[in-house]
């Protein structure tokens, strides 16, 4: 088993005749999907997603791929090919078209609809390429094939990219469901068919490679929401992705058989909806679909909300309603699902949320006390049955965390791929392909591209770290004016703190210290204003540690009079 190292070196020029492989994003975490493949002077983008803060990144919106190892390449790039339309893989594309719009997007219906969508919002007129499974395009000097896959959104596809360096297999987000909603099953026919051909690369979800066996059918849920629905003595309001065609559809067709009518609640719900159904992925039933303020005026015990904020996200709907922020309140009598999985990272978020809706005296069903969620990934006992059939010469796990990557690799070499022949891989690490043989030769710098509000990457570390510690540690401002040719202090010093201490006599003894220390360096001849900071923020933080164990941001402001 090949694996990523830290001292990796930068990677040589590109030799004729192979193909360059490496992520921007996507490995070693869940989110921010992003894989750039190298050819003859020729780039091509699979995926472009983002990826969601956790609690240690306070402020930030969204999490970017690293566009900066392409950024002056921009014009090489033939397409982005998109295999599905949730936003670990499209929610990056309105960044990446703003350095350059015309880059030609290449997707499946649902897919193209869903980003087309994002990207007026953003007021971007987009290039696009509708492709369907079975379908071949080249995009010069790529051979693209695509295949249908099964995942937790309609219209997911793998991709075959060709080359004369060899052939690489994508999976994009995969699974075996064998008896989808939909009727589209992943083409297995394909993968085998390629396989016999000869695929020099494989890039395989890992999602769910450390659960064994296999995952469930999406079907195995309508029983599940049938028998919630008939315990509901009130009303009904259910959080999913807004992205879930599949579940949104089982909740439709179970409020139905209930005689309970429905409304769409929270923005990108009632986007993303009204745009599956307008395309005829979506199937409501005549006069179910109503308004808030029709659904509001009807007994409880008939209706049913549909609304975002499955992750705990703070804005969405469900968490405005635990914090009673919301036109919609809940208490006793109403049910509330949760009907997804937890993303690692968002686990803190979601219990907060179950916590506030129980407080107010909801009944809350989630995936930890009932069957309301599958997976849209491949379990172990499915990652085998893939390799078995497509048989390949080199395996690169792909979306996943570390945990997912590795266990994924342990599957391919337990299917009998060599392994020196499979490769655990970073953000950065550079992969090449030729003579059949797969090679990690070197690494691009990538890091996290923060967006704040209207910003895009003016976020640093150094800044998340600062937030870190007003957020923990609270804030203690210095304020003294002094006059350095008399070697005294004139004015101050006025100490002032946010975060720290309820008691506003609390730092009163530091002032005299802190006085002390500025007029012991005037007499030593100190007149340096950043000096003179330095040594108030050494006295002021010494005594808040010894006295209140405590680490706040201090920040003395010394000016000369």
């Amino acid at each position: 088993m090949t694996k990523m190292h830290f001292d990796l070196p930068v990677p040589p020029p590109l030799p004729p005749g192979t193909l360059r492989v490496f992520a921007l994003g996507g490995l070693g975490q869940i989110g921010r999907n992003m894989t750039v493949f190298d050819y003859e002077g020729a780039l091509l983008i699979v995926d472009c997603g983002v990826l969601f803060p956790e609690d240690f990144q306070p402020g930030v919106d969204l999490i970017l791929p690293d566009f900066g190892p392409i950024e002056d390449r921009l014009d090489d790039v033939v397409g982005i090919v998109l295999t599905h339309g949730h936003e670990d893989h499209i929610g990056a594309v309105p960044y990446l078209l703003r350095l350059r719009s015309d880059i030609a997007l290449i997707g499946s219906t649902l897919t193209l609809a869903f980003i087309e969508s994002k990207l007026r919002e953003h007021r971007i007129k987009a290039k696009t390429i509708l492709v369907t499974e079975g379908e071949k395009l080249r995009l010069a000097p790529f051979d693209l094939e695509f295949l249908a896959v099964n995942h937790s959104i309609p219209d997911a596809l793998a991709v075959a990219i060709g080359t004369p360096a060899g052939v690489v297999l994508h999976t994009g987000d995969i699974k075996l469901d064998q008896l989808p909603l939909d009727g589209r099953i992943t083409d297995l026919n394909g993968f085998a068919r390629l396989g016999d051909a000869g695929v020099d690369l494989f890039l395989v979800d890992s999602t769910n490679a450390d659960v064994p066996g296999f995952v469930p059918s999406e079907r195995e849920i309508m029983p599940v929401l049938d028998s919630v629905f008939l315990k509901a003595s009130g009303r009904v309001i259910v959080a999913s992705f807004a992205s879930h065609v599949h579940r949104i559809q089982q909740i439709i067709d179970t409020a139905a058989l209930h005689g309970r009518k429905i409304a769409f609640v929270g923005r990108s719900m009632v986007r993303n909806m009204g745009l599956a159904r307008d395309l005829g992925y979506l199937n409501i039933p005549a006069g179910i679909l109503v308004t808030l303020d029709e659904l509001n005026e009807l007994p409880d015990d008939e209706t049913v909300l549909i609304c975002t904020g499955s992750q705990g996200e703070p804005m969405a709907v469900l968490s405005r309603i635990a914090n009673r922020d919301h036109a919609i309140q809940v208490g006793p009598g109403d049910t509330i699902v949760l009907a997804s999985s937890l993303i690692p990272g968002n686990e803190n978020a979601v219990y907060r949320v179950i916590n506030g809706l129980t407080r107010l005296g909801a009944d809350v069903i989630h995936k930890g006390n009932a069957r309301v969620h599958v997976s849209g990934h491949a379990s172990a006992g499915e990652l085998l049955y893939l390799y078995n059939v497509v048989k390949p010469r080199n395996v690169l796990p792909v979306h996943g965390e570390w945990r997912h990557l590795r266990a994924n690799a342990d599957l391919a070499i337990s299917a009998g791929i060599d392994q020196s022949r499979v490769l655990l891989a970073d953000n950065g690490v550079v992969i090449d392909l030729a003579d059949g043989v797969a090679t990690i030769v070197g690494a691009v710098p990538v890091g996290y591209v923060y967006v704040d509000g209207a910003g895009v990457g003016d976020i640093t570390e150094v800044s998340l770290t600062d937030r870190r510690v007003l957020g923990d540690e609270g804030f203690i401002s210095v304020f003294a004016a002094l006059d350095i040719n008399a070697g005294r202090v004139v004015a101050g010093p006025q100490i002032e703190a946010r975060g720290f201490h309820e008691d506003p006599t609390a730092l009163d003894p530091l002032v005299e210290q802190v006085r002390t220390t500025l007029e012991e360096a005037l007499a030593k001849g100190v007149t340096d204003v950043r000096d003179l900071q330095q040594r108030t923020r050494r006295v002021v933080g010494k005594w808040v540690s010894a006295t209140h164990r405590r680490r706040p941001m201090i920040v003395p402001v010394i000016v000369e009079v």
